[in-house]
């Protein structure tokens, strides 16, 4: 089955009339005809009934119309998109993000690459660290940032970009949120709300309750679920400490700081980078990340830009 065959017999479809369908596909009748005809060949019947002041379609026609109208489409997209893709017009970048990484953390970065790449189409995919290594071997996802990782395979590129501490997210209306710093044995008095699939939960588990369980009473995978509940009063969130809270919580460092992270970017070894990967590898990379990590925290709502002027991925200096 031709493309063409299929268009010419939409035309047809469409006007009823071989004259005008020829018109339309800008060939002549006999061409047209030649190419309804070797279309009803392939599918084993007539798809119209040529009569000479009604013409119209048989049942077959009828049946497949739609199939054949959908294909075109399809393909007339696909064409469309590659096109683009030449001219550079999509550029699509997708970002793995593991469950205790804010997209904050890169809404700079993609903002400063899109000046310089045109046609930026950024995906964020949140999965457990492990499971991103996966995506990225396997190309479905092109960069990804994660906390600590106990193994990364050879063929896979890794960049450290800073360390950040836990720190305890709150209510102001609760019991110990007028401390300068909570505890160890206050917080393991507490009721911590538990986040699904954390990757930071072995560690906290490991420096924060070595001999027994916290009090989980609640739980979500989603970090604005567990604000939410922490905002009402229903226990405490243990959080990096660059995470975006909301306006009416507050962050407390925990005695000693007993746990630390190190956020890291992977990229798969030795393939061959898109304009848009290229340039936020460059960034990301070469950002100075104790600009926005060691400032006073930000809410959600105060994030401000960073007063370092913005530079070109292209610059030589970023090579």
């Amino acid at each position: 089955m031709e493309l063409h065959q299929v268009r010419y017999f939409l035309a047809v479809a469409s006007t009823l009339n071989f004259t005008r369908a020829a018109e339309m596909c800008n060939v002549t009748q006999p061409s047209l005809t030649k190419g309804v005809q070797k279309l009803e060949q392939e599918l084993g019947g007539e798809l119209i009934y040529r009569e000479r002041q009604l013409t119209h379609l048989t049942d077959l026609g009828k049946a497949v119309l739609p199939m054949l109208e959908r294909a075109l489409a399809s393909t007339e997209a696909v064409r469309r998109r590659a096109r683009e893709f030449r001219q550079k017009e999509v550029a699509p970048l997708t970002i793995g993000l593991a469950p205790s990484i804010s997209a904050s953390l890169i809404v700079e970065p993609i903002a400063e690459i899109r000046k310089f790449v045109p046609g930026l189409y950024v995906e964020l995919r949140e999965e457990p660290p492990s499971r991103l290594v996966e995506l990225l071997l396997e190309g479905e996802v092109n960069v990804a940032l994660v906390g600590d990782l106990d193994d990364t395979p050879e063929r896979i590129d890794d960049w450290a970009l800073f360390e950040e501490r836990c720190v305890a997210v709150l209510a102001p209306s609760h019991e110990l949120a007028d401390l300068p710093e909570i505890g160890m044995d206050a917080l393991r008095e507490a009721t911590i709300l538990d986040r699904s699939y954390c990757d930071m939960a072995p560690k906290f588990h490991r420096l924060y309750f070595p001999d027994a369980p916290p009090h989980h009473n609640h739980r979500s995978c989603r970090d604005l679920h567990l604000q939410h509940l922490a905002a009402a009063g229903f226990g405490i969130v243990l959080a990096p400490e660059h995470m975006p809270l909301l306006p009416s919580l507050k962050a407390l460092p925990i005695e000693g700081d007993p746990v630390w992270r190190e956020v890291r970017l992977l990229a798969v070894q030795g393939r061959r980078y898109s304009p848009a990967l290229d340039a936020f590898i460059k960034v990301v990379r070469l950002r100075d990340w104790s600009l926005h990590t060691e400032a006073p925290r930000q809410t959600e709502h105060h994030i401000t830009a960073t007063s370092k002027p913005p530079v070109c991925p292209h610059d030589p200096a970023y090579c």
